[in-house]
């Protein structure tokens, strides 16, 4: 073993000692605050023969939209993630309500229970109320000894290669050629679950010093709290840590909606989407023949 691997592994295996004995109360709790962004391929966005200014116009207009804040408050085998709400300023009506449109393609609070390998996630989809109920997602997670600093906590990375369930913003719009081929033949039609099965790379950053197997969302699986996440085009990263809050919060389990799998719901969504897809086609023909 190198002397720089072993001196890392001293260090790393020191504030797993340091960081387990403080954490072995049973009621402690911690609350971590995330910062998620999310860009978008304008390559393939918008309506055919945009412009380039015209595309970056509506990027930036975008840009606020797919930033959003999270807390995960958690405790040794708990955690609940919620998105902070925004109060919309005076004069950005239909921001808000593309920021609505947007939360039925974003996921809802999200419990996870690592002890039970439990998940629940309370979603609304156009008004009506889903309660996803499933197991925790396994991860096949690759540590390594390679580390940077995240505020005043070090951190190890890790990487996996996981399903991408997230939402494509650019399928609403298919190019001209397959919207053609899709109309005049349906053996042709494009099959709507592949890019629910796409793989993406995930990069993760972790702590010791705080040793729970939490995260952001859906991630969790490794020796220490998730710090900072990077998946496909989104990227979530801690900004703020409280632990042992003054007042604590109750970490309940999502309990209302109609009960779904994973794989159930994203069978409706899809099925959502393409009705969007549909009526979006249908205004601009019935556009082009007015």
């Amino acid at each position: 073993m190198k002397i720089t691997d072993f001196f890392k592994y001293a260090i790393s295996s020191l504030i797993l000692f340091v960081g387990v004995f403080a954490f072995a109360q049973n009621d402690f709790q911690g609350k971590a605050y995330y910062m998620s962004k999310t860009s978008i391929d304008m390559d393939n966005f918008g309506r055919p023969g945009m412009s380039e200014e015209q595309k970056k116009q509506i990027a930036e207009r975008m840009k606020s939209m797919l930033e959003r804040t999270y807390v995960l408050t958690f405790n040794k085998t708990e955690s609940i993630y919620k998105e902070e709400e925004k109060l919309e300023a005076p004069g950005q009506g239909q921001g808000g309500r593309f920021r609505g449109m947007m939360s039925s393609f974003t996921g809802g609070d999200q419990y996870k229970n690592v002890k039970e390998k439990a998940f629940f996630q309370d979603q609304e989809l156009f008004g009506k109320q889903f309660l996803i109920k499933d197991s925790l997602p396994q991860i096949n997670w690759v540590t390594g000894s390679e580390t940077k600093q995240i505020g005043q906590y070090m951190c190890f990375k890790a990487t996996a290669t996981i399903a991408d369930s997230s939402f494509d913003f650019t399928r609403f719009r298919r190019p001209r050629e397959s919207r053609t081929n899709a109309q005049d033949s349906t053996q042709t039609k494009e099959p709507e679950t592949n890019d629910s099965e796409k793989l993406i790379q995930v990069e993760a950053w972790y702590t010791l010093q705080i040793p729970i197997s939490q995260g952001p969302g859906e991630y969790w699986g490794l020796p220490g709290l998730i710090l900072e996440v990077s998946a496909g085009r989104t990227t979530v990263l801690c900004s703020k840590i409280v632990m042992n809050p003054s007042e604590k919060d109750a970490i309940k389990k999502p309990s209302k909606g109609k009960e779904v799998t994973k794989v159930e719901y994203q069978e409706i969504l899809e099925k959502k989407m393409e009705e969007l897809r549909e009526n979006f086609r249908g205004r601009g023909r019935g556009g082009r023949r007015g």
